[in-house]
């Protein structure tokens, strides 16, 4: 393939098409952040700190005195992700408050304790929670009552913590509820909410709503009377799972109408539902990066790459996939304070390794003759930070600004260059081993589906240890969904696979290492 450097490699396309796709990109960023801020524009939204928490308020300017909803997320989470929640709480006359529980997000404090005991961490959550809780209910506008909602771990935090304090919170909202603390009588008013595609949770919701001798309550049935206290409802919102669930319409009602049942209240308000201008802005970032895909530099002679078939390719694919999950049963994983992530910094680094000497043995990680004179490392690097600048700036602001933490805390910083030593190895050993010349269509999915595969066998093998990863295997994929087309164009452009294999694992490090829980001693 003839050329020179810095020129693109791929088919050309004319200006007209690539800027009318640039435009297009362009007006659905704007117009998805643009969406997503007028939903909270009416509202008083005020930020401060509690110690090392993160808090954030949300009201409806001079309205009368509302109770006040403290509103806690899930493991890896943070209070971004809960926004839903309170900006449609705060528009129907609430006082809702969010904050990022210890460990997470941007709070400055480690979770300590022993994660899977109930006196552990849990202790100093409920802590935490007291000092957010005493803050709501001293806040102007607040009339003195109080309600509670959290999301996946935090259910179980929000049910101990009314169970504990039952004088003072009038309603419990428990979203993916798994609790072992609700009793027949405590939380008081309780609603939970499951997504219609999370089975397990499901079935949790019904035993909680049987408690007390409720054989034949059934879903979307509300039993007990909230004047006393007794008011049980469960609901299964439609066709979202664990993280949908928090984006659902049908979610958001629900805890609105609730709230209003129990503290005699009717305003509603404009719903934050957020999901579909989500999606129009992350399809924007995504269709505006194929363009700018055009602009990168060339950065090898020709396109590299194992350039396999299908049957060495299944070999060196399988290889990984099983012995990963099976060498590091043994292994010792826990090296960082950050929970779970080690693990998946290790399952990272050695699939990439096994991968690289399966590589190595074939033969296949050598170039050819035309690509050995005058390799320009130097553009390789430079076309890699501008990938990485893309997918970490781009999508980083919008998944801060609307969704979770994305930006690093000084506490953060060095574990995304401990976690770049685990990503780094299978990225750049699988761009290679899925990229050449004559390359199989479908080689990239498939190399991903076998490390999701092989991550679940990992939590199969050890279910007690790594039970937070089936919550992370799904937005997992979803990276490697987006990051794969940010790679696809920019080996389009470059024939070097490391260049997306460099920028990909800057990305998932990062990404890792500032959503992870931090924990201490």
């Amino acid at each position: 393939m003839d050329g020179k450097y810095g020129q693109p490699l791929q088919e050309p396309m004319t200006r007209l098409r690539l800027c009318f796709l640039a435009g297009l990109g362009l007006l659905g960023i704007f117009v998805g952040v643009w969406a997503l801020s007028a939903a909270r524009s009416e509202l008083e939204v005020t930020r401060t700190h509690l110690g090392t928490t993160p808090v954030t308020v949300y009201q409806a300017p001079g309205g009368e005195p509302a109770p006040a909803v403290l509103i806690a997320h899930g493991f890896a989470g943070s209070q971004q992700l809960m926004a839903p929640f309170a900006v449609s709480l705060a528009n129907a006359g609430y006082v809702a408050v969010t904050y990022d529980l210890l460990g997470h997000g941007r709070n400055g404090s480690p979770l300590t304790g022993d994660v899977t005991s109930e006196t552990g961490a849990m202790r100093n959550l409920l802590t935490e929670m007291r000092a957010v809780a005493d803050y709501a209910l001293d806040l102007p506008g607040v009339d003195g009552r109080l309600a509670l909602l959290g999301h996946s771990m935090a259910s179980d935090v929000v049910v101990r913590y009314a169970a504990d304090h039952q004088q003072e919170v009038s309603a419990t909202i428990a979203v993916s509820l798994f609790s072992r603390a609700v009793t027949a009588e405590v939380p008081k008013n309780l609603l939970v909410i499951v997504g219609a595609w999370e089975p397990g949770l499901k079935q949790e919701g019904l035993r909680v709503l049987r408690l007390g001798n409720r054989d034949a309550a059934k879903e979307g049935e509300t039993v007990g009377d909230p004047a006393v206290g007794t008011a049980r409802r469960l609901v299964f919102a439609d066709a979202v799972e664990h993280i949908g669930v928090l984006y659902s319409r049908e979610s958001l009602v629900e805890s609105v109408a609730w709230l209003n049942g129990v503290f005699g209240r009717s305003a509603v308000g404009s719903l934050d539902t957020r999901g579909p201008w989500l999606a129009l802005l992350f399809a924007g970032i995504v269709l505006l990066a194929y363009p700018l895909s055009h602009l990168l530099p060339r950065a090898a002679p020709e396109r590299l790459g194992a350039n396999l078939g299908w049957k060495p390719l299944a070999l060196l694919m399988l290889g990984p996939a099983i012995l990963t999950p099976l060498v590091l049963r043994v292994l010792p994983t826990d090296f960082l304070p950050l929970l779970v992530a080690d693990y998946l910094a290790a399952h990272f680094a050695l699939y990439g390794l096994l991968t690289a000497a399966g590589l190595a043995v074939s033969g296949r990680l050598r170039r050819s003759p035309a690509a050995r004179p005058d390799s320009p490392w130097a553009m390789t690097a430079f076309a890699a930070g501008l990938v990485a600048l893309y997918g970490l700036g781009a999508i980083g602001l919008a998944l801060d600004g609307f969704v979770l933490s994305f930006a690093p805390t000084e506490a953060r910083l060095p574990l995304i260059a401990v976690m770049i030593a685990g990503t780094l190895p299978y990225f750049m050993a699988d761009e290679w081993l899925t990229r050449g010349e004559g390359a199989r269509p479908g080689a990239y999915p498939l190399s991903k589906l076998c490390f999701a595969l092989s991550l679940a066998a990992a939590v199969a093998l050890d279910l007690r240890g790594l039970f937070f990863l089936i919550i992370i295997i799904p937005l997992i994929l979803i990276f490697f969904v987006v990051y794969g087309l940010f790679s696809r164009w920019a080996y389009r452009a470059t024939a070097q696979p490391l260049v997306a294999g460099l920028a990909n694992a800057l990305a998932f490090a990062w990404a890792i290492a500032v959503t992870f829980p931090i924990l201490g001693g």
